[in-house]
């Protein structure tokens, strides 16, 4: 298990039974956690408190960290005035691009390198 947590996403989208019959659930479930009502997007829901995160933050170029800091000063005053924003506003699901995932993913994997590297011993012939 990794910082994304257990996915069965990749099992789900090679069978196209499966993915014929989930997909419309998880669209359905996206919808009614209502982070998009808030002009969110999905990955602006990772816990930021995580060590891989953190630095997964740290490697955004500067347009995307101002566009996540803008869509969090948009969700607060939402939540502020106890309402979502007009519906035009909403985040659409065809904008909502996991743009953290990868760089939590390159994380993850230098992390094993580096567990890799630093597990190796050297013997001498």
């Amino acid at each position: 298990m990794n910082v994304l947590g257990p996915s069965l996403a990749p099992y789900i989208r090679s069978s196209r039974t499966l993915k014929k019959y989930v997909t419309p659930v998880a669209h359905w479930y996206a919808d009614l956690m209502g982070y998009r009502k808030m002009g969110l997007k999905y990955d602006d829901l990772q816990v930021e408190e995580n060590p891989q995160v953190q630095r997964a933050l740290g490697r955004l170029t500067p347009r995307e960290t101002y566009e996540r800091s803008y869509r969090f000063k948009i969700a607060s005053n939402c939540d502020l005035h106890h309402k979502p924003l007009p519906k035009e506003q909403w985040s659409k699901p065809e904008d909502d691009k996991r743009y953290l995932q990868p760089h939590i993913l390159n994380i993850i994997k230098e992390e094993e390198e580096r567990f890799t590297w630093d597990a190796m011993t050297v013997q001498r012939k």
